[in-house]
């Protein structure tokens, strides 16, 4: 199997590395420290139309398709500036989500403004109540005289009050369980769309995450996005590559925190020496460098197969759990490599502690990803495979 990138691949690695390096990690530590989405930021990404990647060419997009690419680009941003690469994988979200489901009024008007980076969007599906459990959510839709009127509480909604719109994921009918959840978009100015405070996050510092409530929030039938009841195999059919996605955001971090050891390990001296010398030094970056390119290859291979239209989900919960895990090892281990420095928010490493471990919480903590694995290995096809983006 020959995992060679092409030129075009590499050649827009380089460009996305060298881009991130000059132009965005200048700015981490101050949007980090005052929180929130950075519209500067946002808008020099756009300058090289990274929002745009992934979406339709009629639309302004570049139509990458290969999830591998899309893959590498996450890794190079995510190494200099996590908030960004994360947002950008938001971003596509968006798009694929109105692309699939949207109707052709939501794609005139939203898709292009999407790709050039003229507007973000956001999804509110997670509830006090309904994390994991998707199924359990408790926000209703009502149809009432060619409207759906939504009442309900989400949480942890990234973008909220910067987003034009926000996809809400909300119980239809009378029916229960998987088969009465629909998706709608929400305009940021209906009423009864009502925004809680900003919330001050450990790290992911560079996005405005917040809860809304809808409260009597009545928007035209026309904007549910795709089947009445088919709302949540919609919202998780993406997960999968989604995963893949996180796990790239994740390595990315790891090649952040395992640059910044060498060169620490390289420089300070104790003892008369440098610490790079001392064979625990050394064993600690083997095993970051070890785990490094082996969770960036089971995320490559995920990829590979999912481009080759293989199944690969099973594949994409490994490389997502393997990722993430890695890198939380690796934020902490640099953090132990600067000593009393890594602790200081003038030096690198604790915010890659900091940021990596949101990747082992959303789209799909670890634990779930092993129960999806265990499942599927076990052949127990009640499945998870259906609840959480199987193919």
């Amino acid at each position: 199997m020959d995992f060679k990138l092409t030129e075009e691949q590499e050649l827009l690695k380089k460009n996305v590395g060298d881009f991130a390096r000059q132009e965005l990690a200048p700015m981490v530590q101050e949007v980090d420290e005052k929180g929130g989405f950075s519209w500067d930021v946002w808008w020099k990404l756009a300058s090289v139309g990274i929002q745009g990647l992934s979406g339709p060419e009629e639309y302004g997009g570049a139509g990458v398709t290969s999830l591998l690419t899309q893959v590498m680009v996450i890794e190079e941003l995510a190494r200099y500036d996590f908030s960004s690469a994360a947002n950008i994988v938001s971003n596509w979200a968006m798009i694929r989500k109105l692309n699939d489901d949207g109707s052709e009024e939501h794609k005139k008007r939203y898709l292009e403004p999407l790709c050039n980076g003229e507007i973000v969007g956001s999804f509110a599906q997670t509830e006090p109540n309904s994390g994991s459990d998707v199924a359990s959510l408790s926000t209703t839709a009502r149809l009432e005289d060619g409207y759906y009127v939504l009442n309900g509480e989400k949480c942890f909604v990234t973008q909220a009050g910067e987003a034009e719109f926000t996809f809400v994921v909300a119980r239809t009918g009378t029916k229960t369980g998987r088969n009465a959840i629909s998706t709608f978009l929400v305009e940021k100015d209906r009423e009864g769309y009502i925004l809680g405070e900003k919330e001050s996050k450990l790290g992911y510092r560079g996005s405005t995450t917040r809860t809304l409530a809808l409260v009597d929030c009545k928007v035209p039938a026309s904007n549910m996005m795709g089947e009445e009841g088919k709302g949540l195999n919609t919202a998780l059919k993406g997960l999968a590559s989604g995963r893949l996605l996180t796990a790239a955001q994740a390595l990315g971090q790891t090649q952040a925190a395992l640059d910044a050891s060498i060169q620490y390990a390289k420089e300070r001296v104790q003892f008369g020496r440098n610490i790079g010398s001392f064979q625990l030094i050394q064993g600690m970056l083997a095993d970051m460098a070890i785990d490094l390119e082996s969770a960036r290859l089971l995320t490559y291979y995920a990829c590979w197969l999912r481009d080759n239209d293989r199944p690969f989900a099973i594949y994409s919960s490994m490389a997502k759990t393997l990722a993430t895990d890695v890198a939380m090892k690796a934020g902490v281990d640099a953090v132990q490599i600067y000593g009393g420095y890594g602790f200081m928010r003038d030096y690198p490493v604790e915010s890659i502690m900091r940021n990596v471990k949101i990747t082992q919480i959303y789209e799909g903590t670890n634990q779930i990803q092993r129960l999806i694995i265990a499942r599927e290995l076990l052949g127990d096809k009640r499945s998870f495979r259906e609840l959480y983006g199987q193919k």
